[in-house]
């Protein structure tokens, strides 16, 4: 069990649904996870049981906590890993494109944990049984770069570096339209999609999202971008781009419905600089871009 967090219902969320407010204020949850925490009494309003569909009152007391995840099987899979780096404090690996980053329901098996325990003998403790040592996420369909904790002291400190915007994160991608500046800013805030909670979207109380970019190129229809992100939304730079009206080429989520077959969206985390969280040096790892995405440049630049 984690430790008990809380919030104090003000004017944003009074006479708001429980179930939707905590949604919204605990990442990388499901409404329906919500409902069933409060259901098992993991959730209290002023120190009472409520139901999922309970209005908030002004200066209500919600306090929960995170119930521990079930254990799934997580054994050890020998899958090739392309490692950038490696000590006994940190890994910083380049995940292939298609590979899931930690286990869920319906991806138990193949993860980039499950090869990282057979790679390595240690993987910090702090996000939970299904998640050892994972620090920060990329999408399934995104290639790149992510940094592994080993031990928890090291996970402490690199989350610290996340929050306090210390670590450098810069993507690669294809996007739909010609993009006519050189450089940009995207500053708009993301959570829940309301109409449709598997996705993102630009909300007006979502959390600050801020992502720059530079144009490389710009082909036939598509433009070829840099992405450096401020922030660590989740699907951060997709939806950030169809909000521009330049979604990602491939996108099954946030695309257009007639795109390029890239496999997944054109996406890569190319590069990843920051302060070693025990040696405090600072590193920069790059990574090339699979070969899908350079086939799909070949492929735009073939459209003249």
């Amino acid at each position: 069990m984690t430790e008990q967090q809380k919030i104090n219902v003000d004017h944003t969320n009074k006479f708001q649904r429980i179930d939707k407010v905590l949604t919204e204020t605990i990442p990388d949850t499901s409404r329906s996870q919500i409902q069933g925490w409060i259901k098992d009494g993991y959730v209290l309003v002023n120190q009472l049981k409520v139901k999922s569909n309970y209005k908030l009152q002004l200066n209500d007391e919600v306090t929960w906590q995170v119930p521990e995840p079930e254990p799934m099987n997580l054994e050890p899979e020998n899958i090739p890993l392309d490692i950038k780096y490696e000590d006994e404090h940190i890994v910083v690996v380049n995940k292939a494109k298609g590979m899931v980053v930690h286990p869920a329901v319906g991806n138990e098996t193949g993860t980039l944990v499950h090869a990282l325990l057979y790679h390595c003998d240690d993987l910090s403790g702090i996000n939970g049984i299904n998640r050892p040592g994972i620090v920060h996420r990329i999408d399934k369909d995104t290639s790149g770069l992510l940094v592994v904790a080993k031990h928890d002291k090291a996970h402490e400190e690199l989350t610290n570096m996340m929050v306090n915007k210390d670590v450098s994160r810069i993507y690669e991608a294809i996007v739909h339209g010609v993009i006519s500046h050189e450089k940009g800013t995207i500053d708009a805030p993301i959570g829940r999609d309301p109409n449709d909670r598997q996705k993102m979207a630009i909300v007006d109380d979502g959390k600050e999202a801020v992502t720059h970019f530079t144009v490389i190129d710009a082909i036939q229809d598509y433009t070829h971008v840099m992405c450096e992100l401020e922030t660590g939304r989740t699907h951060q730079i997709r939806v950030h781009f169809k909000y521009i009206n330049h979604p990602l080429v491939g996108d099954p989520k946030y695309g257009r419905r007639k795109t390029l077959d890239s496999n997944g969206q054109a996406l890569h985390a190319r590069r990843l600089s920051l302060k070693h969280p025990v040696t405090k040096e600072y590193m920069t790892f790059e990574a090339e871009p699979p070969e899908i995405f350079y086939q799909t440049l070949e492929t735009i630049k073939k459209m003249g």
